[in-house]
């Protein structure tokens, strides 16, 4: 079965915390979920501080819009936080399935 594929949407100090446990533990998840996970896309501002966290497991980009509306990502993760921006993502990712 293929791994579910995940956006990250921020990946400061929340981001890059949940980027490295969800890459530390992928095969525990594989094995407790039957399904791997894999974080495909990061979405971020700052591009050269997200490719010095993520190196080449995922494409960077900085409109997290991109995240929101590629096909292939199964879940978005929003660890941007606050009420603005965040919750129009969050609300935009919903109405995207």
């Amino acid at each position: 079965m293929n791994p579910i594929q995940v956006g990250l949407l921020g990946i400061g100090t929340v981001g890059s915390g949940t980027f490295r446990v969800l890459q530390r533990n992928q095969e525990e998840i594989r094995r407790r979920a039957g399904r791997g996970i894999a974080i495909t896309m990061v979405a971020d501002l700052d591009t050269e501080r997200a490719r010095a966290i993520v190196g080449e497991a995922a494409q960077v980009v900085a409109d997290a819009r991109q995240v929101i509306a590629n096909p292939a990502i199964d879940i978005v993760i929003e660890l941007i936080g606050g009420y603005g921006i965040a919750r129009t993502l969050v609300l935009e990712a919903l109405a995207a399935g």
